[in-house]
């Protein structure tokens, strides 16, 4: 599973601590300036400082029952079926949940805690933090040909963990209708079980609807009666770039397991998503996704925890059909030109990283 953060080995002087990807070179000047990023938040804002809260005994732990509704500033109340799965089912992950709190009893030693999100997406948290906790949003951290524009030929972020099969995902997506596919993908990490993919291959068909489905080899368990049936209205590929996908006009939809990556991802396209989570921040970020951001639905999981056929056709055609769909799609676009807003000129994101980097050239010079 992937840490909410990341860290740099080397460590100097714990004053300033830089981010790389600006227009200075940082790391010269960090090392100029005795300094060295200590956390990078892989995860949103609002998961983050649970483990933070935690830590200063704001939030007792492990929660005491089941039915318990966890309130805390900046965030919504969050049943036990929202919360990351490290404090929803802590015994089952004892030792990463060590690993996380080691990192965020510390948080309080660093200046600046940048997070691959911005300031309007999670505005209720910032200005509940604002004066207790060194947060700064430097999101969303999205190639520049799919936000800002401002930077030539950048299109993705220079490395994939498998080789994408993007002409034939183009080609055929070049022959569906504006916003009529359905994308399907579940990350880069994880694994999902024969059931579930079952499931989801069925609800695809059941939907009526073209869709493009990447199925890692490790998962590839499709049934051949579905395989023979997709015909031309689907198509299944191994990896494909998902950025370039989700782009793509032919989009209407994103089934998502919600890793907060996918997530940033599908608001800064603006595409209309259904959440299929399977664990870590992932509930957390459907909650934000359905309830909050309202940019998508929320399935829901049967007795041992899958979310079948007809739940998975209920909530596309609830996104991309109705009214409810229409509310949907007029928010997924209000939360892209917002994405856009925070990192052109001027903007949050944008004024952030630029205090920083003023701060950290104020240190050189002294």
């Amino acid at each position: 599973m992937e840490p909410p953060f990341s860290t740099v080995e080397q460590e100097i002087t714990p004053r300033e601590r830089p981010i790389n990807n600006h227009a200075v070179d940082l790391e010269a000047a960090a090392a100029a300036t005795k300094t060295v990023l200590r956390l990078f938040m892989t995860t949103s804002a609002s998961v983050c400082s649970m483990y933070w809260q935690i830590d200063l005994g704001l939030l007792s732990f492990p929660l005491k029952q089941q039915t318990e509704t966890v309130s805390l500033p900046g965030l919504p109340p969050l049943g036990l079926c929202d919360l990351p799965s490290f404090l929803a089912e802590p015994a089952s992950q004892t030792a990463y949940l060590e690993a996380i709190m080691e990192k965020f009893h510390s948080l309080n030693e660093d200046d600046w805690v940048f997070c691959n999100s911005f300031e309007d997406l999670e505005i209720e948290l910032v200005k509940s933090m604002r004066g207790k906790w060194p947060l700064v949003t430097v999101g969303p951290m999205v190639p520049s040909a799919y936000l800002d524009q401002q930077i030539d030929g950048d299109r993705s972020y220079g490395a994939s963990l498998w080789k994408p099969k993007s002409s034939q995902c183009f080609a055929w997506l070049d022959t569906k209708p504006p916003l009529s596919v359905i994308y399907v993908s579940f990350g880069s990490m994880g694994n999902i079980s024969a059931e579930q993919v079952e499931e989801i291959a069925w609800g695809l068909k059941a939907s009526n609807r073209p869709f493009l489905w990447v199925v890692k080899e490790s998962e590839n368990k499709l049934p051949t009666e579905f395989l023979n049936s997709v015909g031309e209205s689907g198509i299944v590929v191994s990896w494909c770039d998902q950025l370039e996908v989700l782009a793509h006009q032919a989009v209407g939809c994103f089934v998502t397991h919600c890793g907060w990556n996918s997530t940033l991802e599908g608001l800064a396209l603006g595409v209309p998503m259904v959440c299929v989570t399977q664990r870590s921040d992932q509930p957390m970020n459907a909650k934000f996704v359905e309830d909050v951001w309202k940019v998508g639905v929320r399935s829901e999981k049967d007795e041992v925890g899958i979310v079948k056929r007809e739940e998975l056709d209920r909530c596309i055609r609830e996104v991309m059909d109705g009214e409810k769909g229409g509310e949907i799609k007029r928010n997924a676009n209000k939360w892209r030109e917002l994405a856009k807003s925070a990192v052109i000129a001027g903007g949050t994101s944008d004024m952030n990283i630029n205090e920083f980097v003023v701060k950290l050239l104020e240190g050189k010079k002294g």
